[in-house]
């Protein structure tokens, strides 16, 4: 009651805010970057610029799609976590319609952007991240199991090999391996959110991991998932595919990933899961980061 009372009597934001929050921005941004760092993996060379651009700007408009949808469809979930509350959807200051019409001139535009003037390889690879994202993960997933975000994850990890696709019109072995580092790296990720927040999953009704299975056992897999996680990141050095200043950074990176995720399993707060949930972000950033930057910028490395 105290949720939807705050939403109703706080000030409506203007509708461009309110299209603008639906399409989840920061979340957006991480994933079309790792889009791009595949874009520059995909090549021994500087790839097409117009690729590079367009691409781009495709992918991140049918991201901002299906995250749209995902609004749309939890729109009663929203209403009640705190976290989500504000949302146009969840208020009732934005119709279902207007959702709908966002989303789908967004990945219209998106698709006709990357079908025309990239290729019909990363439209199609996009376009069915979108329904991974907005159907069979919102829709499917995340409402009956507590293993959604792992089984639902691929979609979300989905982005390096779209942006490869982009430039190499091809997803190889080394594509679909950073694929699978984010793909593992989303469970910890994600759990240390649904922690701190757990109370607003079970206020809501999803069977979310530290709601159907407690804290003490999502903090012992998020452990679990880091540990593997290292073992990931690892496999681009051992297969040929960077060298030695990546895998310097994918060891000092993922250790302090396992040791905030054991210093959490030890001794939980929600200031610790907390802190774990932001570091993941940026151990991601810097990771992705290293890869380019060992690709790009040392020779033989």
């Amino acid at each position: 009651m105290s949720v939807a009372m705050s939403s109703v009597t706080s000030p409506t934001p203007s509708l461009l805010r309110q299209y603008l929050v639906l399409t989840k921005p920061r979340v957006t941004q991480l994933a079309v970057f790792c889009a791009v760092i595949g874009m520059f993996l995909a090549t021994p060379r500087m790839p097409d610029l117009q690729k590079v651009v367009v691409g781009t700007i495709g992918i991140w408009l049918l991201a901002a799609a299906a995250f749209a949808i995902n609004c749309l469809i939890e729109q009663q979930v929203d209403a009640r976590m705190l976290r989500t509350a504000r949302r146009g959807t969840a208020r009732g200051t934005i119709s279902d319609l207007q959702v709908l019409s966002l989303s789908g001139l967004l990945g219209g535009v998106g698709m006709f952007l990357l079908y025309q003037f990239v290729n019909p390889l990363s439209m199609w690879l996009t376009f069915a991240t979108f329904v991974g994202y907005a159907i069979i993960y919102t829709v499917i997933l995340k409402p009956r199991t507590p293993q959604n975000i792992v089984i639902g994850g691929l979609s979300g990890a989905m982005p390096p090999a779209l942006g490869w696709a982009c430039v190499a019109d091809s997803v190889p072995a080394e594509a679909w391996l950073l694929v699978l580092i984010i793909f593992i790296w989303t469970p910890p990720h994600f759990w240390a959110l649904a922690l701190y927040r757990s109370h607003d999953y079970a206020n809501a009704g999803l069977p979310m991991l530290p709601v159907t299975h407690g804290k003490q056992f999502t903090r012992l897999h998020i452990l679990l998932y880091t540990v593997a996680l290292l073992a990931t990141t690892v496999l681009p050095y051992v297969i040929g595919m960077s060298g030695w200043l990546y895998l310097s950074a994918a060891l000092a990176l993922g250790l302090t990933f396992i040791y905030k995720a054991w210093q959490l399993y030890c001794v939980y707060s929600d200031e610790r899961s907390r802190a774990l949930f932001k570091f993941s972000i940026l151990y991601l950033s810097l990771l992705f980061g290293a890869l380019l930057f060992d690709h790009w910028l040392i020779p033989g490395a």
